[in-house]
């Protein structure tokens, strides 16, 4: 019996699937693919699906987290693809989180939230 997993991915919502794909597209991610209402993004080892599904009180509750190794350079990244200004997105600055993360948050169009980040040493939590 094999039971290793490969892989797992998320459906993440899309009020405008377009839209929504090139605001992917904007920060960075790679669209592997797009075919039946299903975008598959990739960027190094993460993935995620990004669905033509939207029912606003999911949307508004969804939320996904991408580990990264530097908060701030990611927080600038997106601050240098303009997304802020062409999208109407909100981003707010990075800060140390208590449960031992440096991270900032970051409204996708459809309003599903990511939480980017990277782990803080042990013991320098705030």
């Amino acid at each position: 019996m094999n039971l290793h997993s490969l892989e797992i991915k998320a459906f993440v919502p899309a009020q405008d699937h377009a839209r929504s794909i090139a605001f992917y597209h904007a920060i960075g991610f790679t669209l592997a693919s797009n075919a039946g209402g299903v975008a598959y993004f990739r960027h190094g080892n993460c993935s995620f699906l990004l669905q033509d599904f939207h029912v606003a009180e999911h949307s508004a509750n969804f939320m996904m987290h991408l580990l990264v190794a530097s908060a701030d350079d990611w927080y600038q990244h997106i601050l240098d693809s303009g997304v802020v200004q062409s999208f109407g997105v909100r981003v707010d600055p990075p800060q140390d989180q208590p449960w031992g993360m440096r991270d900032f948050v970051l409204f996708d169009p459809t309003g599903v939230l990511w939480r980017i980040g990277h782990n803080l040493p042990r013991g320098s939590q705030p």
